[in-house]
């Protein structure tokens, strides 16, 4: 089952996606598996421990960085230690006209995996990114939330699942739940 928080940034991030063009992107995905939904080019999945995106960018066999079209990391960038250092690190392996797409809880309780570090709404994400060098008019960010998903996300299991029949999907902007974006490398 889904859970209600990323019902909606699901549908508006694989829209963001399918609009790039998904076939001819050479994609790596930070510490997760959620892309490989899409037909990409190329994917490539690279996992903690072995690659701390804090630390650097990918770097191949020969100490080159890694290039790609698109950079996904879908709930992790809240426990990282050094988030602004990894979204540097990130915009560094973007090639030219490359693309950055992460998704992050904002409202939802502390999860530690191993640890919970940071929350951002959709502005808080436009300025981190803004801060690590992308131009603000090449940043798409959203966030979704409201009262009843907030209600859900202090049940004792953990995550809610969607109750189609009983779950409102409405907007709240103020009670936002999670936040995602979509950044362009110029």
């Amino acid at each position: 089952m889904v859970s209600l928080n990323r019902v909606e940034m699901q549908k508006s991030s694989r829209r963001m996606i399918r609009s790039l063009g998904t076939e001819s992107l050479d994609v790596a995905e930070v510490s997760g598996k959620w892309g490989r939904m899409f037909d990409f080019r190329s994917y490539q999945s690279f996992r903690y421990p072995k690659w701390d995106v804090c630390a650097g960018p990918y770097r191949d066999d020969t100490d080159k960085v890694m290039k790609f079209d698109l950079i996904l990391a879908n709930q992790v960038w809240e426990h990282l230690d050094r988030p602004y250092a990894a979204t540097r690190n990130v915009r560094r392996m973007l090639r030219k006209g490359g693309h950055f797409w992460l998704a992050v809880p904002f409202y939802i309780p502390f999860h530690a995996a191993p640890m919970d570090n940071s929350r951002w709404s959709a502005r808080g994400l436009k300025n981190l990114l803004i801060e690590c060098g992308f131009e603000e008019g090449e940043i798409r960010a959203k966030q979704w939330g409201n009262r009843n998903a907030a209600l859900r996300n202090m049940e004792e299991k953990w995550p809610p699942a969607f109750a189609e029949d009983s779950d409102s999907l409405e907007n709240d902007p103020e009670m936002p739940i999670c936040a995602w974006a979509i950044a362009r490398r110029t």
